[in-house]
């Protein structure tokens, strides 16, 4: 098995887990609608992206 040879230290630990945290989502605000949406993807709201209709709106 494998056995650790010497302890991690606090700061060696910490620097392991330093990218472990959670993101926090980012969103933009459609420039169409207002709706927030995901940033690089169609508005799933009005179904434009980048000032073009890509989709047309499901009603």
């Amino acid at each position: 098995m494998a056995v650790p040879k010497r302890k991690v230290s606090p700061h060696r630990r910490g620097n392991r887990r330093a990218h472990d945290s959670l993101k926090v989502e980012a969103f933009h605000e459609c420039n169409n609608c207002g709706e927030l949406k995901r940033p690089h993807n169609m508005c799933s709201h009005c179904g434009f992206y980048n000032g073009r209709e890509v989709l047309a709106p499901s009603l």
